[in-house]
């Protein structure tokens, strides 16, 4: 087992019992809104899918399900192995920064600084889906305060190969040092999706009996910085996804047209390379995360 075999709920009883019912009321929204497709019908929207209790365990979970070979804390492996797969007439490679490249290719060698900001309202149903949901399958524990990030997020790069060495998933591990919780278990790749122009990064975070997916549409910004914008048109276009499994051949899955987010890689005037990631709900801010990266090796 990976270094999160026990889990730590740390909720009381009040608390888990609005987990439950938090829980039970997303699965409705997806019922509600949500399609059933078959995945033949849309692989882009094939994933890693979670059991009860995230953590760290689906890197595992999955190496054992489809055969692949499982490789922790990678000293060498980034998050998209070769850039050069979402180059496109609509997304120049050769125009990005080298910097920015490098670090996407080989996030291994980097370390990060994190800050975080929460705005109102939004904080409010981001404070109750963190301090109970989250905590429960120990899944997007989203930093909730300033000083929530000032010892530290430990950062994992965790690859998983097929029998030819190939890289079917780079996997992101974050970790809140002082709380030990886990903020990200995402499953990064690249992919095309029926109504967007260039390949697009996605990112699958495990959850119980499904997964949130996301599809980020690549673009460049005039000093050859990175955005990456999950804002998209339709279904079948850059978005969040919430899946749930039905059954081996069929998914549910809701397309959350409210809920975005965006990230901005660029350099600084002090040759400094940062990213902000902003969330929004209906157009409102919730969550904004501030990195400060840096190459150690």
């Amino acid at each position: 087992m990976g270094r999160d075999s026990s889990p730590d709920h740390g909720l009381g009883p009040i608390r888990a019992l609005i987990a439950v019912i938090g829980s039970a009321f997303i699965a409705a929204l997806i019922r509600i809104f949500g399609r059933i497709v078959r995945v033949e019908d849309a692989p882009w929207l094939a994933g890693p899918i979670g059991s009860d209790y995230i953590g760290d365990r689906p890197y595992e979970e999955v190496a054992a399900g489809e055969d692949l070979a499982l490789v922790r804390r990678s000293a060498s492996g980034g998050l998209v192995s070769d850039f050069t797969a979402l180059d496109s007439p609509g997304f120049r490679v050769d125009g990005l920064r080298p910097e920015i490249r490098h670090f996407y290719e080989h996030t291994a060698a980097y370390r990060m600084d994190v800050w975080s900001e929460t705005f109102f309202p939004g904080k409010i149903g981001l404070w109750l889906m963190v301090t109970t949901i989250s905590r429960k399958v120990n899944q997007l524990n989203f930093p909730l305060r300033a000083l929530a990030t000032a010892k530290g997020m430990d950062s994992e790069i965790v690859l998983l190969k097929d029998r030819s060495g190939a890289v079917r998933y780079a996997g992101w591990y974050r970790r809140l040092v002082e709380a030990g919780r886990t903020i990200y278990t995402g499953f990064y790749m690249t992919t095309r999706v029926p109504h967007c122009e260039t390949p697009c990064v996605k990112v699958v975070f495990p959850m119980p009996a499904g997964n949130a997916t996301v599809i980020l549409r690549p673009s460049l910004e005039r000093d050859g910085g990175l955005r990456l914008s999950s804002r998209g048109a339709r279904f079948g276009d850059a978005g969040f996804y919430r899946v749930r499994k039905l059954d081996r051949d069929r998914l549910l899955v809701w397309r959350v047209s409210t809920l975005h987010e965006e990230f901005r890689v660029y350099v600084d005037d002090a040759s400094v390379l940062r990213c902000d990631h902003t969330v929004k709900f209906m157009g409102m801010p919730v969550l904004h995360l501030h990195y400060r990266i840096e190459q150690t090796r």
